[in-house]
C-alpha cells in the first residue's frame, strides 16, 4: 500500500513546503510590521521620558540649591528645622540629627536638681555647689526686697563665675534651670535670666560654647542624659517658658525629631545623587548637601507644565523609575504613560493576533487538507484490499461447502447401496449446507445492516427462548460435543428474534471454531437491572484473544493470526455482532479472555419512554 501512495505523498508534500514556506514568509512580514508600529510608540514614550528626566534633575538642583541656608540655620541652631535636611561634613554626619539617650532609667540630673533645690531652701549645700548655691540665694534674696541693680549685679556675678567654672551638661543645665526658677519673676523677669531660657547669654558670660538658652542646650546635650531626664527637664523647660511667654513650638518638634536615627549614605560620593528615592544629595566641597524629597510632588508640576504645551492629554502621568538604593543623577529616569499609547499598542497586538491567527488557520487548512488526501488515498487502496481479501475468502469459503456437497453427494450417489461406512455423509452434507447457508446469511445481514436497509422488528421476547435453540444449531454445526448452561433469570426484551438468534449462533460458533477442547463448554447468564436493562455474559472455554486484540476482533473483515490451527471464516462475525448491538441501542465489549476462555458482555439499555 505504501508503494501505491508513494506519489501522491511525494506531491502533496511538496505542495505543503511551498504552502509552508509562503506562510512562515508572510509571518514574518506581520511581525515586522508589528515591531515598527511598537518602535514608533517606543520613539514617543522616550522622547517625553528623557525630556522629564532633564526638568527632574534641574528642579532637583535648583531646590537644593535653595535650602543650603536653611541646612546652615539648622547646623548651628537645634532649634531650627532639620529632619529634611542632610549634612555631612569632613566626613561627619550632622543632619539629619540622630543623638540619642543614655540607655537606662537613673535619673541622675533630677536627683541633682531636687538635691540643690533642697539646699537653696535650707542648709548648707554641698562644698563644691556652695560657692553657687551662695550667690544663688543672695541674687534672689535681692529680687525678694526689690532691689533690682543689686539684684543684677549679683546674677552678673554668679553667671561668670558658672561660666569660669564649667560644669558637665548633666550638672550644669539642672542648674542654671534651678537659677531660673527661682530668679523669674514672670513678665517683669530681669533680661539676662529670661535669656538663659531661649535666646542664650552674651559672650561675656559664656554664650559662644555655653549659655545658648536651656532649650538649646537641651536638645543639643541630650545624649548627656537618659530619657528619664531628659523628659524631666523638658517638662520643666515647657512650664518655665509657657509661664513667661516664651515660644515652645519649635522646642517640642525639635524634641521629637531628634533621635530619629542614623540616615545611611553612600561610600565615595561624587556626584549628584537620589538615595532611596527620598534623599537627593550633592557633593559641595568638604560636605555633602541633601534634601528630602517627595518623586510624585516633583513630577507633578512636570506633568501639568508638558499638558498645558499640548506634549500629551491631560489623563498622562510619569513616575520615577526606581529599583535602586542609589541612583546618580544623570542615571533618573523618568517613565511617561498615556492610555492612548496603551490602546494604541493594543490594537497593534489585536492586529497582529488577527494575522497570525489567519495564517495559523491557513496552515491548519492546509494540513487537514493533507492529512486528508492522505486518509482518503489510504481508505481508498485498503477498501480496494478489503475487498479483494473479501473475495478470496468467500470465495474459497463457498468453495469448500460445495465442493463436500459435490463429492460427497457423488459418493453417496455410487456406494450407498454397498457400504455402510458412508452412512453418516447424509449428515456431513447437511452440516457443510448449514455451514454454507449460515456464511451466506452473514454476508447478506451484514450488508443490509451496514446500508441502513434493515428494519428492526422488535417484538417482546424471552431471552430463555433465543438461547435454548442454540444447542441444536451448534450440535449440526460442529462434530465437537457442546455442553451449553444458560441462566436466564426470566430476562425479558424488546428486540428483533431473528437479529439476536444471529448475534448468539456467532457467538456459539465462535467458541466452537477457536478451541481445542472437548467438550466445547458455553455459559449465557443474563441479569436484569432495574431502571438499566439487562446484561447479559456469553463464557466459552475457547483458547481465547490477547489483549491487544479486543478491539481489534470488533473491525470490518477482521481475523485474528492463526495460533496453532487452521480456522476457516470471513472475519464478519463479531463486526457483525457489534452492528447488531448497536442497532438496538445496546454494545458488545469483551469482559475478560484468558487462555482458558472468553467472556463477552452484551448490554441492552432500556427503551427511552
Amino acid at each position: 500500500m505504501l508503494r501505491r501512495l508513494l506519489p501522491t505523498l511525494v506531491a502533496l508534500g511538496f505542495g505543503l513546503l511551498a504552502l509552508g514556506w509562503g506562510l512562515v514568509s508572510l509571518q514574518r512580514i506581520f511581525a515586522r510590521e508589528r515591531e515598527d508600529a511598537h518602535a514608533q510608540v517606543r520613539s514617543r514614550r522616550d522622547a517625553l521620558g528623557h525630556a522629564a528626566s532633564e526638568t527632574l534633575r534641574q528642579v532637583l538642583t535648583r531646590q537644593l540649591k535653595e535650602q543650603i541656608p536653611a541646612i546652615h540655620a539648622a547646623m548651628d541652631n537645634p532649634l531650627a528645622p532639620g529632619e529634611r535636611f542632610y549634612l555631612q561634613f569632613r566626613g561627619k554626619p550632622f543632619l539629619p540629627r540622630h543623638t540619642l539617650s543614655i540607655a537606662g532609667e537613673d535619673m541622675p540630673a533630677r536627683a541633682l536638681y531636687e538635691t540643690l533645690s533642697d539646699h537653696l531652701r535650707e542648709g548648707p549645700p554641698p562644698a563644691h555647689w556652695e560657692s553657687r548655691v551662695t550667690r544663688l540665694r543672695a541674687a534672689e534674696a535681692a529680687l525678694v526686697a526689690n532691689n533690682l541693680p543689686r539684684a543684677t549685679a549679683l546674677v552678673e556675678e554668679l553667671l561668670r563665675h558658672h561660666s569660669r567654672h564649667a560644669l558637665p551638661p548633666d550638672q550644669e543645665l539642672p542648674f542654671l534651670l534651678l537659677s531660673v526658677e527661682h530668679l523669674q519673676r514672670g513678665p517683669a523677669t530681669m533680661p539676662l535670666v529670661r535669656a538663659l531660657l531661649r535666646e542664650g547669654l552674651p559672650e561675656e558670660f559664656g554664650g559662644i560654647s555655653r549659655g545658648a538658652g536651656l532649650q538649646r542646650d537641651l536638645l543639643r546635650e541630650r545624649g548627656s542624659f537618659t530619657q528619664a531626664d531628659f523628659d524631666f527637664l523638658q517638662a520643666r523647660i515647657l512650664r518655665l517658658s509657657r509661664l513667661l511667654g516664651e515660644p515652645t513650638r519649635d522646642f517640642l518638634e525639635r524634641a521629637r525629631e531628634t533621635g530619629e536615627g542614623r540616615l545611611l549614605m553612600p561610600d565615595e560620593l561624587t556626584e549628584p545623587t537620589l538615595v532611596g528615592e527620598q534623599w537627593y544629595v550633592e557633593p559641595r566641597g568638604e560636605g555633602i548637601y541633601g534634601i528630602s524629597v517627595d518623586s510624585a510632588a516633583l513630577l507633578a508640576p512636570i506633568t501639568q507644565d508638558m499638558v498645558a504645551r499640548g506634549l500629551f492629554g491631560a489623563n498622562g502621568h510619569m513616575r520615577l523609575v526606581g529599583g535602586r538604593a542609589v541612583i546618580p543623577a544623570r542615571e533618573l529616569k523618568v517613565h511617561v504613560d498615556l492610555p492612548e499609547w496603551a490602546r494604541a499598542e493594543a490594537d497593534i497586538e489585536a492586529r497582529y493576533g488577527l494575522k497570525t491567527l489567519l495564517v495559523a488557520a491557513c496552515g491548519g487548512l492546509a494540513a487537514a487538507i493533507f492529512a486528508l488526501a492522505v486518509v482518503a488515498q489510504q481508505r481508498k487502496y485498503r477498501f480496494l484490499e478489503l475487498k479483494s481479501d473479501f473475495v478470496a475468502t468467500v470465495s474459497h469459503e463457498l468453495r469448500t461447502p460445495l465442493a463436500s456437497i459435490r463429492l460427497m453427494g457423488e459418493t453417496l450417489e455410487r456406494k450407498l447401496a454397498h457400504a455402510p461406512e458412508v452412512r453418516d455423509y447424509p449428515t456431513r452434507i447437511v452440516q457443510a449446507a448449514d455451514g454454507l447457508h449460515f456464511l451466506v446469511e452473514n454476508i447478506l445481514s451484514f450488508n443490509r445492516i451496514d446500508k441502513g436497509r434493515w428494519t428492526l422488528r422488535a417484538s417482546h421476547v424471552r431471552l430463555e427462548e433465543l438461547v435454548n435453540p442454540l444447542r441444536d444449531d451448534l450440535a449440526s454445526a460442529t462434530f465437537a460435543p457442546v455442553e451449553l448452561i444458560t441462566d436466564m433469570d426470566d430476562a425479558e426484551l424488546e428486540a428483533d428474534p431473528s437479529l439476536l438468534r444471529l448475534l448468539f449462533s456467532n457467538l456459539g460458533r465462535n467458541a466452537c471454531a477457536y478451541n481445542t477442547r472437548s467438550p466445547v463448554r458455553i455459559s449465557v447468564q443474563a441479569r436484569m437491572i432495574a431502571g438499566h436493562g439487562c446484561t447479559v455474559l456469553f463464557r466459552d472455554n475457547g483458547v481465547g484473544i490477547p489483549e491487544h486484540e479486543w478491539e481489534n476482533v470488533f473491525l470490518d473483515f477482521y481475523r485474528l493470526s492463526p495460533q496453532g490451527q487452521d480456522v476457516h471464516g470471513s472475519g464478519l462475525g463479531l463486526a457483525l455482532c457489534r452492528k447488531i448491538m448497536k442497532l438496538h441501542h445496546g454494545d458488545i465489549q469483551i469482559a475478560s479472555s484468558t487462555p482458558e476462555g472468553t467472556t463477552f458482555a452484551l448490554t441492552f439499555h432500556e427503551p427511552r419512554r
